[in-house]
């Protein structure tokens, strides 16, 4: 084997030109999907990392038995809160946790009656994680002490024609799915640029919640914001084991859209990939196939010394395998020059903000990561699309016969 890898290497190294041009397609294939991926990554946790911050937190807590019942909102009280959200705040991961309830209700006004989240919160927790809390617009942001106002976005003030001091009519689900009806003044609008999702929901303090719906010194949730995605599983195990008999669940389960969202772009990414490393293939078999009809009077003398058809082949899947080896380092090593210098700098994205609404969730630069959450998977791929590649060719110089091979010109 040590012999056939040598010559293998000699091979490669005689037709400089020709496996420098296939070398330097699979470095940038690979490279090109490394700068994709880091992209992505940092796409993922700018745009959906946003969402998440406007949604309700990477980690919900609530009290057992909720998530039977959790597309109706039930108003179900948890105990213990202040334990859960200072074992919370222990873990490295966390960068804020806090109180609410989370009920569905009607918003009223001259323009008609409007379907919504009603969402009540502790504003000075969520201050400096909830996006809503970062983005005012006109008024002022809640407080703790504050009684009959709400915090809403600008689309849903838009849709209900309501500005800084209008009045509106909120009806919400209390205890036992009772109908709680209160008139609420405007104090506050915020503006995300997304109407649609400022529709969705409405905020007032968890104190005036708690009055209102009948959960006295009570709350349904606890939305724990983490620094990035990807980290909630740890801390969901952290919660479980500090904290046990609670359902804790990240915001793949309690807002789905956002997993089938992120899903959806790792899949078109993995079907690009696999067209870009075809492609470098396509290469590595055009060099081998060219090779053997160039080398037929070799692999004839190679016969003759007392190679066997399975040596000669395997001689070949070798120079297939070595230059996708070398395509892979330089792939890698060009990868994380390019995400490197990237997360340095970052990518301003600001003047696309028209072109797709979720886009307004970028709130500063993109910083791509390192590229290497798929790395495995594209070294894997990389490596049983040369062994094909190189299989056809290898194949054709095995039946070569060494008297034939030897007469050809």
């Amino acid at each position: 084997m040590l012999l056939l890898m040598k010559i293998s290497w000699r091979n490669i190294l005689r037709q400089k030109r020709r496996t420098f041009i296939v070398v330097i397609a699979m470095a940038l294939g690979i490279g090109l999907m490394m700068f994709y991926d880091g992209l992505m990554a940092g796409f993922t946790q700018s745009v959906y990392g946003n969402a998440i911050k406007v949604l309700g937190g990477n980690v919900q807590v609530h009290a057992p038995g909720y998530r039977a019942k959790a597309e109706q909102l039930p108003i179900i009280g948890l105990q213990n809160e202040s334990d859960v959200i200072a074992n919370a705040l222990l873990l490295p991961q966390v960068v804020g946790a806090g109180r609410r309830i989370r009920t569905g209700g009607l918003a009223s006004t001259r323009e008609g009656a409007f379907p919504l989240t009603i969402i009540g919160f502790e504003p000075e927790a969520e201050a400096k994680v909830n996006l809503a809390s970062q983005y005012l617009s006109e008024g002022r942001y809640l407080t703790a002490d504050d009684g009959d106002v709400v915090y809403i976005g600008k689309g849903l003030a838009d849709e209900m024609g309501v500005t800084i001091g209008d009045r509106i009519s909120l009806s919400g689900q209390s205890t036992h799915q009772q109908m709680r009806t209160r008139t609420m003044t405007v104090i506050g609008i915020y503006d995300l640029g997304m109407a649609d999702l400022e529709k969705q929901s409405l905020y007032m303090s968890l104190s005036e919640a708690q009055d209102l719906y009948g959960l006295t010194g009570s709350s349904t949730e606890i939305a724990i914001y983490l620094q990035k995605i990807g980290q909630e599983s740890s801390v969901i195990r952290a919660l479980n084991a500090s904290n046990p008999g609670y359902e804790v669940e990240s915001y793949e389960t309690n807002f789905p859209e956002l997993r089938y969202a992120i899903n959806g772009k790792n899949g078109v990414m993995t079907i690009f990939s696999g067209v870009l490393l075809l492609i470098a293939g396509v290469g590595i078999m055009n060099l081998l196939l060219m090779s053997v009809y160039e080398r037929t009077r070799e692999i004839g003398v190679l016969g003759a010394l007392g190679f066997t058809p399975r040596q000669i082949s395997q001689m070949f899947l070798i120079e297939g395998t070595m230059i996708g080896f070398v395509g892979l380092v330089a792939g890698v090593v060009l990868g994380l020059a390019i995400n490197g210098s990237l997360m340095l700098v970052g990518l301003d994205f600001s003047s696309y903000g028209d072109v797709a609404s979720y886009m307004a969730l970028i709130t500063d630069k993109i910083y791509p990561t390192w590229g290497v959450e798929k790395l495995p998977l594209r070294t894997l791929t990389v490596t049983v699309i040369c062994i094909l590649s190189a299989y056809f060719p290898a194949y054709e110089a095995s039946r070569n016969e060494p008297a034939e091979s030897l007469h050809y010109v």
